[in-house]
């Protein structure tokens, strides 16, 4: 099949739409499940915590392998074999008799951090011009949050009703009829990407710094912020990724071109994804603890987990309305849809640190929080696509999912050392304080900064 026969034009997008919410769907198998895993599979809460930091690191080193492979030739082979190893971790992890078997499953499972990238390059290759591939671009980039808030309650209710395992049954079963669905009717690009020398020693030296990095940041709050190995973890990651920099500078054929990471459009996107990803994961972890605790901690709503997944389900509404209004805006609304999307989930922020006390309130937050981020994600990778060759569209939209991930761990890693140090309602209080000031805080430097555009664009006409 090439491109531009009418079953690709028909096809493509919806097809590729179905494999990114392979990511939503293995991403709802984390935070909700960890009690049940720890129960059934005899491990601490702290020890379960580690099926979330391992399918974290290998994403995170994935992810940009993947993106720059994208960039190649066969990319629609990249995406059907990252599936068949999400596949196997799902069965693996549904299978296993062991913790330690279960976290294999969910390393593999890891590859998932990937799959929309891949999708994105997909899109704009076989699209052909921005203005025909900016709103498939808009629609992946926010495909996740979307389908976290079906992915969540979908699980919540496998596991109380059923077993944690069916959760990741339905997962295995979802990913095999993705892989399905693109190998049926996503056409086969052949040659049609570039094809360069793999950048082995930067690989390299990126997988060992995130790694690093998100290491000391999972677990800093169970081993110490100050303590060796947390310490130790930080200076070796961030030394690995300064020698990376370097490399990728003086090489011919770069994992991650960043001459072009420093144009402006695309650097915006970038400081964006990482900030926004971090007070997104620090709000979003917040209110699923505040969803099920106990109403005797003073905060908790109590919500048994059938309905806790429930409370994610505004966010997908909400993503899929804002990126419906990024769509209809067109593509010259992309540049202030980072400051339109971020304002809401300032907005939205704020407001949950406020008034959390009842389930409406957190419900209208979500939904707030779900417009934003629908808004701001969906602007990301069509600024960047627009920004780079087509040929290194992979490698620079994998950079931001990269980014957004880190900026997510970071968040995560905040508030758990904030909960560490001040247990209890002060805690969930503080937590969602700095979710809120860093949300807004991200904002304004982005009306300024839009502020700033407009006034030199006037002065040049």
């Amino acid at each position: 099949m090439t491109t531009g026969q009418p079953l690709s034009s028909k096809s493509l997008v919806p097809s590729l739409i179905y494999a990114a919410l392979t990511t939503s769907i293995v991403s709802s198998l984390g935070m909700l499940l960890v009690p049940s895993i720890a129960s059934e599979l005899d491990v601490s809460v702290s020890a379960a915590q580690w099926m979330l930091t391992v399918n974290l690191l290998v994403g995170a080193v994935a992810t940009p392998i993947m993106g720059r492979l994208s960039d190649g030739p066969n990319t629609k082979r990249l995406l059907v074999i990252s599936l068949v190893v999400i596949l196997v971790g799902s069965i693996v992890a549904g299978l296993a008799p062991t913790f330690g078997v279960f976290l294999v499953g969910r390393a593999l499972q890891g590859l998932t951090y990937g799959i929309v990238p891949v999708t994105i390059v997909l899109a704009r290759r076989h699209l052909g011009g921005a203005g025909r591939a900016d709103p498939a671009i808009s629609t992946l980039s926010v495909t996740v949050a979307t389908g976290l808030g079906l992915g969540y309650p979908l699980t919540g209710i496998l596991a109380s009703m059923l077993d944690y395992r069916v959760a990741f049954w339905f997962a295995a079963l979802f990913v095999l009829s993705a892989i399905v669905v693109v190998w049926k009717w996503v056409p086969t690009d052949g040659e049609e990407g570039t094809s360069r020398p793999f950048d082995t020693p930067g690989a390299a030296l990126l997988s060992a710094g995130l790694a690093s990095v998100l290491i000391a940041v999972s677990q800093g709050s169970h081993w110490g912020w100050l303590s060796i190995p947390t310490i130790a973890a930080i200076v070796i990651g961030v030394a690995c990724l300064v020698v990376w920099a370097l490399v990728e500078l003086r090489s011919r054929d770069p994992l991650i071109n960043l001459y072009v990471v420093k144009t402006r459009d695309v650097l915006l996107a970038n400081l964006t994804a990482i900030s926004l990803g971090a007070s997104m994961y620090m709000s979003l972890s917040t209110i699923s603890i505040i969803a099920q605790a106990p109403v005797a901690t003073g905060y908790g709503l109590e919500l048994p987990l059938f309905w806790a997944g429930f409370v994610m389900l505004p966010l997908s509404v909400g993503s899929l309305a804002g990126n419906r209004v990024v769509r209809r805006l067109g593509p010259g609304s992309m540049t202030t849809m980072l400051p339109a999307g971020s304002s809401l989930m300032a907005a939205s922020a704020l407001m949950i640190w406020l008034t959390n006390d009842h389930l409406w309130e957190i419900l209208v937050g979500m939904t707030l929080f779900g417009l934003g981020m629908g808004s701001a994600y969906a602007a990301m990778p069509t600024l960047i696509a627009r920004n780079v060759a087509v040929f290194e569209v992979g490698s620079a939209v994998s950079f931001n999912q990269v980014l957004r991930t880190v900026g997510g761990a970071v968040g995560s890693a905040i508030v758990g050392s904030i909960l560490a140090a001040s247990p209890g309602e002060h805690g969930i209080t503080v937590s969602l304080g700095v979710a809120a000031v860093t949300t807004t805080a991200v904002c304004v430097a982005l009306v300024v900064n839009q502020l700033r555009v407009g006034r030199k664009t006037a002065h040049g006409a």
